[in-house]
C-alpha cells in the first residue's frame, strides 16, 4: 500500500471524516480504538481514526494510546492533525475559540507514556530520555494559524494545557489551582503527543473549547462543565473544525522545514 503521509486523530464527537476505504490495523501494542479510514484530498492520502472509537467506546483513561500512534507510523504517517475538546481556564478564551497547544502539564498518573522501555521493550531495546521542549510541530502550528485567519475563526496562537487522568472532570480545589499554571484543561493530550514525537512524527494540536471547567472565580454567571454540553459545543463546532483541516492539509508541503523527525538524535542511553 501507497504511504499515508498525513493522519487525523478525531475527539469527542468527530467520529468520521470524508469517505474512502477501512483498514484494520494490527500493532505490537494491540488494536488501535477503531479501524482507521483511508481516503484523499486535493492529491494527498489522509488516514483518520477516531480516538475514543466510532461509538466512544473508550474513555479518556483507557484509549489505547500506543495501538493508535503505532498504527498511523505503520501506515506511513509523518504529520498528525489531532483536534481535542478542551475546558478554558481564562476568560478571554471562550466556548467555541480554537487553541493552538503550545505547551502541557502532565498530570496523568497510570498512562504509559513511551515506546522505549528497554529490555522490555516491544519496537526497540534502547532507553531514550525525550525533551519535549518543543512537543508541537511548529511549521504545522504557522500553517494551522494562517487558515484560522483566513477562515476568520476565532483563536488563540499559544495555550498550556493541563492534561489530567480523567474520566471524571475537576474539583473546585483542582480547578482553581489549574487555574493558576494553565490555559486550558483536557484528559487526552497526553501520551498522544508525546508518543508521536518519539516516532518522529510532527503533532498539531487543535484545543476546541467547549465548557469552563468548574466555572470561573468571581464568574456566577458561568456553569460548572456537563457531558451534555461539551458534546453539544464541539457538535456545534464539528463541521467549522472539519473546514479548517480541509484548508490546513493542501497547505502541508511535501518535505519537512522542522526539526520533529530528529526528537530522539541526541536523547539515546543505550
Amino acid at each position: 500500500m501507497e504511504k499515508v503521509k498525513i493522519g487525523i486523530i478525531g475527539g469527542s464527537g468527530f467520529y468520521h471524516f470524508l469517505k474512502g476505504k477501512e483498514v484494520k490495523i494490527i500493532t505490537p501494542f494491540g488494536a488501535p480504538s477503531d479501524k482507521i479510514l483511508i481516503s484523499e484530498f486535493k492529491g494527498k492520502k489522509i488516514a483518520f481514526l477516531p480516538r475514543h472509537g466510532k461509538k466512544h467506546q473508550f474513555p479518556p483513561h483507557k484509549i489505547p494510546f500506543l495501538a493508535n500512534i503505532y498504527a498511523l507510523f505503520k501506515l506511513g504517517v509523518e504529520r498528525i492533525i489531532a483536534p481535542c475538546a478542551v475546558g478554558s481556564l481564562k476568560a478571554k478564551i471562550k466556548r467555541g475559540d480554537f487553541v493552538f497547544a503550545s505547551d502541557f502539564f502532565d498530570f496523568t498518573k497510570q498512562r504509559k507514556n513511551t515506546f522505549y522501555d528497554g529490555k522490555f521493550g516491544k519496537i526497540s531495546k534502547n532507553i531514550f530520555h525525550l525533551s519535549p521542549v518543543e512537543t508541537f510541530c511548529p511549521e504545522l502550528r504557522k500553517i494551522a494559524i494562517e487558515c484560522c485567519q483566513k477562515l476568520k475563526i476565532p483563536f488563540h496562537k499559544q495555550g498550556r494545557v493541563v492534561v489530567i487522568e480523567g474520566p471524571r472532570f475537576s474539583t473546585v480545589a483542582e480547578s482553581l489551582f489549574f487555574q493558576k499554571i494553565g490555559d486550558l484543561v483536557n484528559m487526552t493530550l497526553i501520551p498522544e503527543a508525546i508518543l508521536a514525537r518519539e516516532l518522529g512524527m510532527c503533532y498539531l494540536n487543535i484545543s476546541v473549547v467547549t465548557d469552563y471547567d468548574v466555572g470561573l472565580k468571581g464568574r456566577k454567571d458561568i456553569k460548572p462543565v456537563t457531558v451534555k454540553k461539551v458534546l453539544e459545543t464541539f457538535s456545534k463546532n464539528i463541521e467549522k473544525l472539519k473546514k479548517l483541516i480541509l484548508e490546513i492539509i493542501p497547505q502541508i508541503p511535501l518535505d519537512k522545514n522542522c526539526n520533529c523527525s530528529q526528537t530522539l538524535k541526541d536523547a539515546k542511553v543505550n
